[in-house]
């Protein structure tokens, strides 16, 4: 999976998860939670949500990448793709 695909997934993810927020009207290195005012549990929603569409474990500690777009679609492509 390249970086614009997992990129893509990320933004189906949290419209899913915030269906009145617009997550492509938001840069790739913007904090989620204060453009989109999310909250920790959006973010845990996003990150069990991930998980579970992809089967992916995404460790405690790499949870804060899951804060950018940006991160989190280059974190996917990188653990999804080897």
């Amino acid at each position: 999976m390249n970086v614009s695909e997992s990129r893509a997934i990320v933004i189906e993810e949290i419209e899913k998860i915030a269906p009145d927020v617009a997550p492509v009207s938001i840069g790739d290195d913007e904090d989620v939670r204060e453009a989109l005012d999310l909250d920790s549990m959006d973010i845990f929603n996003l990150i069990a949500a991930l998980h579970q569409r992809l089967g992916v474990d995404i460790p405690d500690a790499d949870a804060a990448k899951f804060v950018t777009i940006g991160t989190a679609a280059e974190w996917l492509a990188e653990h999804l793709d080897s």
